[in-house]
Protein backbone atom coordinates (compact mmCIF):
# COMPACT_ATOMS: atom_id res chain seq x y z
CA UNK A 1 0.00 0.00 0.00
CA UNK A 2 2.59 2.44 0.83
CA UNK A 3 4.78 1.51 -2.08
CA UNK A 4 1.24 1.96 -4.26
CA UNK A 5 0.74 5.80 -2.79
CA UNK A 6 3.95 6.61 -3.12
CA UNK A 7 5.06 5.93 -6.69
CA UNK A 8 1.74 7.37 -7.86
CA UNK A 9 3.00 10.84 -5.50
CA UNK A 10 6.31 10.30 -7.79
CA UNK A 11 4.04 10.08 -10.79
CA UNK A 12 1.72 12.90 -10.62
CA UNK A 13 4.65 15.40 -9.73
CA UNK A 14 6.49 14.46 -12.46
CA UNK A 15 3.69 14.45 -15.22
CA UNK A 16 2.82 18.12 -13.52
CA UNK A 17 6.24 19.83 -12.82
CA UNK A 18 6.86 21.70 -16.36
CA UNK A 19 2.74 22.79 -16.54
CA UNK A 20 1.94 26.40 -16.99
CA UNK A 21 -0.66 27.01 -15.34
CA UNK A 22 -2.96 30.59 -15.52
CA UNK A 23 -2.31 33.43 -13.69
CA UNK A 24 -5.77 33.63 -11.72
CA UNK A 25 -4.45 30.23 -10.51
CA UNK A 26 -1.60 30.86 -9.10
CA UNK A 27 -2.22 34.88 -7.56
CA UNK A 28 -4.74 36.61 -6.07
CA UNK A 29 -5.49 40.70 -6.44
CA UNK A 30 -4.09 42.65 -3.40
CA UNK A 31 -7.59 43.94 -2.30
CA UNK A 32 -9.52 41.75 -3.32
CA UNK A 33 -10.27 39.26 -0.40
CA UNK A 34 -13.24 37.63 1.27
CA UNK A 35 -13.93 38.99 5.29
CA UNK A 36 -14.99 36.79 8.06
CA UNK A 37 -18.50 37.19 9.62
CA UNK A 38 -19.53 35.80 12.96
CA UNK A 39 -22.92 36.59 15.08
CA UNK A 40 -25.14 35.29 17.88
CA UNK A 41 -28.74 33.30 17.75
CA UNK A 42 -30.98 31.38 18.88
CA UNK A 43 -32.39 28.23 16.94
CA UNK A 44 -36.00 27.22 17.90
CA UNK A 45 -38.11 24.61 16.88
CA UNK A 46 -35.79 21.75 17.94
CA UNK A 47 -37.51 18.44 19.17
CA UNK A 48 -36.70 18.25 22.87
CA UNK A 49 -32.87 17.97 21.99
CA UNK A 50 -31.89 21.93 23.06
CA UNK A 51 -29.80 23.42 25.72
CA UNK A 52 -31.07 24.91 28.86
CA UNK A 53 -27.88 27.40 29.78
CA UNK A 54 -28.25 30.61 31.42
CA UNK A 55 -27.58 32.42 28.43
CA UNK A 56 -30.16 30.71 26.36
CA UNK A 57 -33.06 31.43 28.90
CA UNK A 58 -31.71 35.19 29.04
CA UNK A 59 -31.67 35.49 25.22
CA UNK A 60 -35.11 34.02 24.69
CA UNK A 61 -36.20 36.70 27.28
CA UNK A 62 -34.64 39.69 25.80
CA UNK A 63 -36.16 38.37 21.89
CA UNK A 64 -39.52 37.60 23.86
CA UNK A 65 -39.29 41.54 25.01
CA UNK A 66 -38.38 43.08 21.81
CA UNK A 67 -41.49 41.59 20.82
CA UNK A 68 -43.67 43.18 23.45
CA UNK A 69 -43.99 39.68 25.84
CA UNK A 70 -42.86 40.77 29.29
CA UNK A 71 -42.23 37.88 31.22
CA UNK A 72 -42.72 38.09 35.03
CA UNK A 73 -38.75 37.30 36.78
CA UNK A 74 -39.96 34.51 38.83
CA UNK A 75 -40.70 32.33 35.50
CA UNK A 76 -37.82 30.76 34.14
CA UNK A 77 -38.51 30.72 30.14
CA UNK A 78 -36.10 27.67 29.50
CA UNK A 79 -37.14 25.17 26.93
CA UNK A 80 -35.42 22.08 25.67
CA UNK A 81 -36.76 23.68 21.73
CA UNK A 82 -34.24 26.33 21.29
CA UNK A 83 -30.69 26.51 21.73
CA UNK A 84 -27.84 29.00 21.18
CA UNK A 85 -25.80 29.27 18.25
CA UNK A 86 -22.79 30.97 16.69
CA UNK A 87 -23.08 31.97 12.83
CA UNK A 88 -19.92 32.29 11.20
CA UNK A 89 -19.45 32.96 7.44
CA UNK A 90 -17.64 34.58 4.54
CA UNK A 91 -18.51 37.73 2.93
CA UNK A 92 -17.44 37.43 -0.62
CA UNK A 93 -15.11 40.28 -2.26
CA UNK A 94 -17.41 42.85 -4.17
CA UNK A 95 -20.57 41.35 -2.41
CA UNK A 96 -23.53 43.93 -2.49
CA UNK A 97 -26.54 44.23 -0.52
CA UNK A 98 -29.35 41.85 -1.60
CA UNK A 99 -27.13 39.28 -2.43
CA UNK A 100 -27.26 35.78 -0.11
CA UNK A 101 -24.57 33.80 1.38
CA UNK A 102 -24.26 30.55 2.95
CA UNK A 103 -23.89 30.38 7.07
CA UNK A 104 -22.33 27.85 8.83
CA UNK A 105 -24.66 27.48 12.87
CA UNK A 106 -22.70 26.16 15.75
CA UNK A 107 -24.18 25.30 19.17
CA UNK A 108 -22.80 27.45 21.82
CA UNK A 109 -24.44 25.43 24.41
CA UNK A 110 -25.19 21.52 25.64
CA UNK A 111 -27.34 20.98 22.87
CA UNK A 112 -27.74 17.72 21.47
CA UNK A 113 -28.44 17.95 18.06
CA UNK A 114 -29.90 21.50 15.82
CA UNK A 115 -32.01 18.57 13.85
CA UNK A 116 -35.37 19.97 12.34
CA UNK A 117 -34.52 23.92 14.04
CA UNK A 118 -34.97 27.37 12.56
CA UNK A 119 -32.15 30.23 12.98
CA UNK A 120 -34.49 33.54 13.97
CA UNK A 121 -33.13 36.62 12.53
CA UNK A 122 -29.75 37.39 13.52
CA UNK A 123 -27.48 40.18 12.75
CA UNK A 124 -23.85 38.78 11.39
CA UNK A 125 -20.80 41.33 12.71
CA UNK A 126 -17.44 42.13 10.85
CA UNK A 127 -14.10 42.81 13.01
CA UNK A 128 -15.15 46.64 13.12
CA UNK A 129 -18.59 45.74 14.98
CA UNK A 130 -20.28 46.68 12.11
CA UNK A 131 -23.07 44.27 10.57
CA UNK A 132 -22.90 43.50 7.04
CA UNK A 133 -25.23 40.81 6.76
CA UNK A 134 -28.19 39.79 8.42
CA UNK A 135 -29.06 35.61 8.82
CA UNK A 136 -32.42 33.57 8.90
CA UNK A 137 -33.84 30.45 7.79
CA UNK A 138 -34.10 26.29 8.17
CA UNK A 139 -31.19 24.11 9.12
CA UNK A 140 -29.63 21.68 7.10
CA UNK A 141 -28.26 19.38 9.67
CA UNK A 142 -25.99 16.21 7.89
CA UNK A 143 -25.38 14.25 11.36
CA UNK A 144 -28.13 12.55 14.00
CA UNK A 145 -28.08 11.22 17.55
CA UNK A 146 -30.25 8.81 19.39
CA UNK A 147 -30.33 8.05 23.06
CA UNK A 148 -31.40 5.30 25.09
CA UNK A 149 -32.59 5.55 28.66
CA UNK A 150 -29.83 3.41 30.10
CA UNK A 151 -27.44 6.60 28.96
CA UNK A 152 -26.27 4.45 25.37
CA UNK A 153 -25.90 6.82 22.19
CA UNK A 154 -25.45 6.58 19.12
CA UNK A 155 -24.45 9.51 16.67
CA UNK A 156 -23.54 9.96 12.92
CA UNK A 157 -21.44 13.00 11.96
CA UNK A 158 -22.04 15.93 13.99
CA UNK A 159 -25.20 16.64 14.88
CA UNK A 160 -24.50 19.70 16.77
CA UNK A 161 -23.61 21.68 13.50
CA UNK A 162 -25.85 22.73 10.76
CA UNK A 163 -25.38 25.15 7.37
CA UNK A 164 -28.37 27.30 5.74
CA UNK A 165 -27.81 27.33 2.22
CA UNK A 166 -28.50 31.38 1.01
CA UNK A 167 -29.12 32.51 5.23
CA UNK A 168 -27.91 35.20 5.16
CA UNK A 169 -29.04 38.65 3.21
CA UNK A 170 -25.43 41.14 2.31
CA UNK A 171 -26.77 44.62 3.84
CA UNK A 172 -23.78 46.33 3.88
CA UNK A 173 -20.49 46.63 0.68
CA UNK A 174 -17.07 46.42 2.27
CA UNK A 175 -14.52 48.92 0.65
CA UNK A 176 -11.80 48.14 -1.79
CA UNK A 177 -9.05 49.32 -3.25
CA UNK A 178 -9.73 47.58 -6.61
CA UNK A 179 -10.30 50.93 -8.60
CA UNK A 180 -7.56 52.86 -6.74
CA UNK A 181 -4.67 53.93 -8.02
CA UNK A 182 -2.84 53.45 -11.13
CA UNK A 183 -1.53 50.12 -10.51
CA UNK A 184 -2.45 46.92 -9.21
CA UNK A 185 -0.60 44.50 -7.20
CA UNK A 186 -0.68 40.60 -8.48
CA UNK A 187 0.27 38.39 -4.69
CA UNK A 188 1.69 34.69 -5.94
CA UNK A 189 0.32 31.99 -3.32
CA UNK A 190 3.72 30.59 -2.91
CA UNK A 191 6.00 33.39 -2.75
CA UNK A 192 9.00 32.48 -5.29
CA UNK A 193 11.75 34.31 -6.86
CA UNK A 194 11.75 32.74 -9.82
CA UNK A 195 8.06 32.78 -10.40
CA UNK A 196 7.54 36.22 -9.57
CA UNK A 197 10.18 36.98 -12.36
CA UNK A 198 8.78 34.76 -14.83
CA UNK A 199 5.47 36.70 -14.05
CA UNK A 200 6.51 39.83 -15.00
CA UNK A 201 8.47 39.03 -18.07
CA UNK A 202 4.87 36.95 -19.32
CA UNK A 203 3.19 40.64 -18.66
CA UNK A 204 6.12 42.79 -19.70
CA UNK A 205 6.09 40.38 -23.24
CA UNK A 206 2.94 41.38 -23.80
CA UNK A 207 1.78 44.21 -22.98
CA UNK A 208 4.97 46.25 -23.57
CA UNK A 209 8.62 47.13 -21.39
CA UNK A 210 7.99 48.63 -17.74
CA UNK A 211 4.72 47.53 -17.34
CA UNK A 212 4.67 45.32 -14.56
CA UNK A 213 7.34 45.04 -12.27
CA UNK A 214 8.63 42.39 -9.78
CA UNK A 215 8.20 44.01 -5.71
CA UNK A 216 9.59 40.93 -3.61
CA UNK A 217 9.20 37.46 -3.91
CA UNK A 218 5.35 37.60 -3.33
CA UNK A 219 4.32 40.40 -5.32
CA UNK A 220 4.69 41.91 -8.73
CA UNK A 221 2.83 45.62 -9.93
CA UNK A 222 1.36 46.05 -12.68
CA UNK A 223 0.32 49.92 -14.11
CA UNK A 224 -3.65 49.67 -14.95
CA UNK A 225 -6.09 52.25 -16.64
CA UNK A 226 -8.06 54.15 -13.80
CA UNK A 227 -11.46 53.76 -15.72
CA UNK A 228 -13.04 50.80 -13.31
CA UNK A 229 -15.04 49.19 -16.33
CA UNK A 230 -11.18 49.17 -18.38
CA UNK A 231 -9.89 48.01 -15.17
CA UNK A 232 -12.06 44.79 -15.40
CA UNK A 233 -10.78 44.09 -18.80
CA UNK A 234 -7.36 44.66 -18.56
CA UNK A 235 -7.41 42.25 -15.53
CA UNK A 236 -9.58 39.59 -17.14
CA UNK A 237 -6.60 39.71 -19.77
CA UNK A 238 -4.21 39.09 -17.31
CA UNK A 239 -5.13 36.32 -15.34
CA UNK A 240 -5.67 34.14 -18.23
CA UNK A 241 -1.89 34.58 -18.84
CA UNK A 242 0.07 30.88 -18.58
CA UNK A 243 2.83 31.40 -16.46
CA UNK A 244 5.54 28.01 -15.87
CA UNK A 245 5.70 28.42 -11.84
CA UNK A 246 9.31 27.03 -11.20
CA UNK A 247 10.12 23.98 -9.08
CA UNK A 248 9.22 24.25 -5.45
CA UNK A 249 11.87 23.85 -2.59
CA UNK A 250 13.02 20.33 -1.60
CA UNK A 251 10.74 19.12 1.13
CA UNK A 252 9.77 16.08 2.83
CA UNK A 253 6.72 16.57 4.98
CA UNK A 254 6.02 13.92 7.79
CA UNK A 255 2.82 13.86 9.83
CA UNK A 256 3.02 11.57 12.79
CA UNK A 257 -0.59 11.49 13.23
CA UNK A 258 -1.33 9.62 9.94
CA UNK A 259 1.83 8.26 8.93
CA UNK A 260 1.22 10.02 5.61
CA UNK A 261 5.13 10.83 4.03
CA UNK A 262 5.22 13.27 1.16
CA UNK A 263 8.73 13.61 -0.84
CA UNK A 264 9.36 16.31 -3.11
CA UNK A 265 10.54 15.87 -6.66
CA UNK A 266 13.73 17.94 -6.31
CA UNK A 267 15.02 15.65 -3.15
CA UNK A 268 18.09 14.62 -2.92
CA UNK A 269 20.13 12.12 -0.68
CA UNK A 270 24.30 12.37 -0.66
CA UNK A 271 25.97 8.84 -0.51
CA UNK A 272 25.06 6.84 2.43
CA UNK A 273 24.67 3.59 3.07
CA UNK A 274 21.17 2.49 5.27
CA UNK A 275 20.81 -0.61 7.34
CA UNK A 276 17.08 -1.65 8.59
CA UNK A 277 15.90 -4.25 10.62
CA UNK A 278 13.37 -4.61 13.41
CA UNK A 279 12.90 -6.71 16.69
CA UNK A 280 10.11 -8.71 17.74
CA UNK A 281 9.21 -9.51 21.09
CA UNK A 282 7.11 -12.48 21.82
CA UNK A 283 6.20 -13.17 25.67
CA UNK A 284 4.19 -16.21 26.54
CA UNK A 285 2.36 -16.57 29.93
CA UNK A 286 1.96 -20.50 30.50
CA UNK A 287 0.46 -22.17 33.72
CA UNK A 288 1.75 -25.45 35.36
CA UNK A 289 -0.45 -26.96 37.80
CA UNK A 290 1.32 -29.68 39.75
CA UNK A 291 -1.20 -32.27 41.08
CA UNK A 292 -0.24 -34.71 44.30
CA UNK A 293 -0.58 -38.41 44.43
CA UNK A 294 -4.34 -39.00 46.19
CA UNK A 295 -2.45 -40.91 49.24
CA UNK A 296 -0.03 -38.09 49.72
CA UNK A 297 -2.52 -36.00 51.49
CA UNK A 298 -0.26 -33.01 49.54
CA UNK A 299 -1.69 -30.41 48.05
CA UNK A 300 -2.14 -28.96 44.37
CA UNK A 301 0.34 -26.19 43.26
CA UNK A 302 -0.01 -23.88 40.55
CA UNK A 303 3.39 -22.65 39.07
CA UNK A 304 3.61 -19.67 36.21
CA UNK A 305 5.76 -20.74 33.28
CA UNK A 306 6.68 -17.89 30.90
CA UNK A 307 8.31 -18.23 27.86
CA UNK A 308 9.75 -15.54 25.77
CA UNK A 309 10.94 -15.18 22.32
CA UNK A 310 13.08 -12.60 20.35
CA UNK A 311 13.60 -12.21 16.78
CA UNK A 312 16.37 -10.11 15.58
CA UNK A 313 14.68 -10.08 12.54
CA UNK A 314 16.52 -10.06 9.16
CA UNK A 315 18.73 -6.89 8.55
CA UNK A 316 18.60 -5.12 5.37
CA UNK A 317 20.72 -2.50 3.97
CA UNK A 318 20.63 -0.52 1.11
CA UNK A 319 23.06 2.47 -0.36
CA UNK A 320 22.34 5.38 -1.82
CA UNK A 321 24.55 6.87 -4.77
CA UNK A 322 25.72 10.70 -5.10
CA UNK A 323 22.30 12.78 -5.62
CA UNK A 324 20.17 10.16 -5.54
CA UNK A 325 16.62 11.04 -7.16
CA UNK A 326 13.48 10.50 -6.01
CA UNK A 327 12.67 7.48 -7.83
CA UNK A 328 15.68 5.93 -6.34
CA UNK A 329 14.70 6.60 -2.92
CA UNK A 330 11.18 5.39 -3.57
CA UNK A 331 12.64 2.08 -4.97
CA UNK A 332 15.55 1.35 -2.00
CA UNK A 333 13.36 1.80 1.08
CA UNK A 334 10.40 0.01 -0.91
CA UNK A 335 12.97 -2.69 -1.73
CA UNK A 336 13.29 -3.34 2.24
CA UNK A 337 9.44 -3.25 2.78
CA UNK A 338 9.56 -0.16 4.88
CA UNK A 339 6.53 0.61 6.99
CA UNK A 340 5.22 4.30 7.11
CA UNK A 341 6.95 4.68 10.78
CA UNK A 342 10.63 3.01 9.47
CA UNK A 343 10.24 5.48 6.54
CA UNK A 344 9.99 8.61 8.83
CA UNK A 345 13.07 7.08 10.76
CA UNK A 346 15.25 6.38 8.41
CA UNK A 347 14.34 10.11 6.80
CA UNK A 348 14.99 11.43 10.19
CA UNK A 349 18.17 9.85 10.67
CA UNK A 350 19.34 11.08 7.46
CA UNK A 351 18.68 14.79 8.00
CA UNK A 352 20.71 14.57 11.16
CA UNK A 353 23.63 12.48 9.18
CA UNK A 354 23.00 15.66 6.44
CA UNK A 355 22.50 13.45 3.78
CA UNK A 356 19.29 14.39 3.18
CA UNK A 357 19.23 17.60 0.89
CA UNK A 358 15.89 18.84 1.75
CA UNK A 359 14.06 20.47 4.46
CA UNK A 360 12.34 17.83 6.60
CA UNK A 361 8.69 19.28 7.47
CA UNK A 362 7.12 17.54 10.49
CA UNK A 363 3.31 18.35 11.30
Amino acid sequence: MLKSLVVMAVSFLLSTAAVAERLKDISTVAGVRSNQLVGYGLVVGLDGTGDKTTFTSATFRNMLNNFGVAIPPNIDPSSKNIAAVAIHTDLPPFAKPGQVIDVTVSTLGDAKSLRGGSLIMSPLKGADGQIYAVAQGNLVVSGFGVEGADGSRLSLNVPSVGRIPGGATVERTVPNAFAQGDSLVLNLNHPDFTTVRRVSETINSLLGPNMAKAVDATSVRVRAPRDPSQRVSFLSVLENLEVQPAQEVAKVIINSRTGTIIIGQNVRVSPVAITHGGMTVAINENIDVNQPNPLAQGETVITPRTGIEVDEGSGHMFEFAPGASLQEIVESVNQVGAAPGDLMAILEALRQAGALKAELVVI
